[in-house]
């Protein structure tokens, strides 16, 4: 795990190892934005990652359901933003930067064996994904949130670019892999950013947290898939 705190800490969030787990719990509900298996845009207190295996998720098996089942089962909780990894989550990464009153935080798992280049044709998919997480200190209007995906999207594809990763299917730089998820928090009420571009202080701290978590996953992947 990696870390980088800059600043007077805003976000108050507690991460947790829980077995086959990675917990996120907020210290409040938070306003999430993602296309997680369990997801979406939705009000949560917590993200949670499961590790699971290809024979975990055979064919026949719903996994939305699946994690739901286990996340109620095993974790006694209910209305968790959910995803689903088969990367070490002892290697997650959690990056933190600030400037000024704005913060961010990134939490990330980095799994590349199903690495991808945009536009590549589609193929079934391997297990190997990066998920990650990046909570706001301030309230996000919904196209703040967007926007906020949108750059976090952006921050994974250029650390994963700098690696000069191979597409599995291209042999092109790869951009990413084929089951990468973002999920963008933020807290409830009060004013609203209404903007978080790169022209944007809350776009910035938001880019450079996950540019830098991403890099560190990747990183720490390397290490152990080193042959």
């Amino acid at each position: 795990m990696a870390k980088s705190l800059q600043g007077i800490e805003k976000i108050h969030l507690s991460v947790s190892r829980p077995e086959s787990w990675l917990v996120a719990d907020f210290s409040e509900i938070y306003d999430t934005l993602s296309w997680a298996v369990l997801g979406g845009d939705m009000p949560a207190s917590s993200v949670v990652w499961l590790k699971v295996t290809s024979c975990d998720l055979s064919p026949g098996i719903d996994p939305a359901i699946y994690l739901k089942h286990r996340i109620e089962n095993e974790l006694k909780r209910s209305g968790a933003v959910g995803l689903l990894t088969s990367a070490n989550l002892d290697d997650y990464a959690d990056v933190q930067k600030s400037h000024g009153e704005f913060e961010a935080r990134c939490i990330a798992t980095v799994g590349l064996s199903n690495a991808v280049r945009i536009g590549d044709p589609p193929t079934a998919h391997h297990i190997g994904t990066i998920n990650l997480l990046c909570v706001f200190s301030h309230p996000l209007s919904y196209e703040s949130r967007l926007e906020a995906l949108s750059l976090a999207a952006e921050a994974r594809t250029a650390a994963v670019l700098e690696a000069a990763i191979p597409s599995t299917v291209s042999t092109f730089p790869a951009t990413g892999t084929g089951t990468d998820c973002i999920v963008i928090a933020s807290p409830q009420g009060g004013n609203d950013v209404k903007y978080a571009g790169k022209h944007t202080i809350p776009g910035s701290v938001i880019g450079s947290a996950v540019y830098e978590a991403v890099r560190t996953g990747t990183a720490s992947w390397f290490l152990r898939n080193k042959k």
